[in-house]
């Protein structure tokens, strides 16, 4: 959710209207505007591509959003600074609910399926800012360049868990990449 007045990077309304109780497909693609401003976002050294297919559909409780984004970034590493760049490929279900309506004081319990919640005014949602939240998560949150165990090392500082308590670990964490 953005703050009110607060125009995002990427957007791209659909008004409630438009959806109904049928089924709609949007393809989304950012423009070199919103892929430098959303670069700007998630500290990207660069966005070159953002695209996604979304189906929207409803049910009793809200709108489904589900799809498919793509994308092509660079970040830095998080050791040497280098450029790392990836392709990111992220399927999502998002649901989109009422903007609800809470007790000052009150408590909030959260369940596993209510963190793919969006929040809507009742007139429209914003897909683009759906897709790019779901971007900002998809993202390798410590991107490390091919040279970073060498600067690492050269630096004389290591991660510690090739001989420390965590090194069975760090063996499941490489067999798994």
């Amino acid at each position: 959710m953005t703050a009110p007045n607060v125009i995002p990077e990427f957007s791209y309304v659909v008004p409630l209207s438009e959806i109904g109780g049928k089924a709609v497909v949007r393809n989304l693609l950012a423009n070199d505007a919103e892929r430098t401003a959303l670069a700007k976002r998630f500290g990207l050294i660069a966005l070159d591509g953002l695209s996604a297919e979304i189906a929207l559909s409803s049910d009793d409780i809200g709108l489904i959003a589900t799809g498919t984004l793509t994308a092509d970034v660079v970040q830095p590493c998080v050791v040497s600074g280098a450029l790392v760049p990836d392709h990111v490929t992220e399927t999502y279900t998002i649901r989109f609910l009422p903007e609800p309506t809470f007790e000052p004081d009150a408590d909030v319990e959260l369940d596993a399926e209510d963190f793919d919640t969006m929040f809507h005014d009742g007139r429209s949602i914003d897909l683009g800012e759906a897709v790019a939240q779901t971007l900002g998560l998809a993202l390798n949150p410590f991107p490390r360049s091919p040279d970073a165990e060498t600067a690492l090392e050269q630096a004389g500082a290591s991660d510690g868990l090739a001989t420390g308590p965590f090194a069975a670990l760090a063996a499941l964490r490489k067999g798994a990449e």
